[in-house]
């Protein structure tokens, strides 16, 4: 599925490809949160890095987190201008590019559930959903973004390889 983003100015635009377009994990980390995530929380999807067409490369920026004191490979893009992020970058595996949800005008599917993770790292104010269709970790959840897909029969099969 091709996704289209852009920042909330317009600065920078961009569009790229996903295998996994379902917006159904919810990171409580303490960057997401404060970088990312109105609601307390971001959504990240996954695309593929090698079709990441982007306007307005001047107007982007970026930034290296930092984790326990250390600073982080993973590259988080936004904008400039406006400050919206944009999009997640990391080397380690350079195939993938993770733009978040709230960049995307594509219209993206519901998902069939809401994973809800790093949850040890929640601030007290945020409220999380619970009951039918809410599945809860305290670090890092058991399947992968594409695993997930697939495990709910979600995988884009048109563009389906051995990810």
């Amino acid at each position: 599925m091709k996704l289209d983003g852009r920042c909330q100015c317009g600065e920078v635009s961009f569009s790229l490809e996903s295998k996994t377009p379902y917006p159904y994990m919810r990171c409580y980390c303490s960057i997401c949160r404060k970088t990312d995530g109105g609601g307390g929380y971001a959504i990240n999807l996954l695309g593929e890095a090698d079709s990441l067409n982007i306007n307005g490369q001047t107007s982007k920026g970026s930034f290296h987190a930092t984790i326990d004191g250390k600073e982080s490979q993973a590259e988080r893009h936004f904008c400039k201008a406006c400050g919206s992020s944009l999009w997640l970058w990391d080397p380690r595996w350079p195939q993938q590019v993770h733009p978040f949800a709230s960049a995307i005008d594509t219209a993206l599917p519901k998902p069939p559930e809401t994973v809800h993770i790093m949850l040890d790292f929640k601030t007290d104010w945020v409220e999380v959903p619970t009951g039918p269709g809410h599945v809860h970790f305290k670090g890092y959840p058991e399947l992968s973004i594409v695993d997930w897909h697939k495990s709910h029969g979600l995988y884009d099969i048109e563009k389906q390889d051995d990810t």
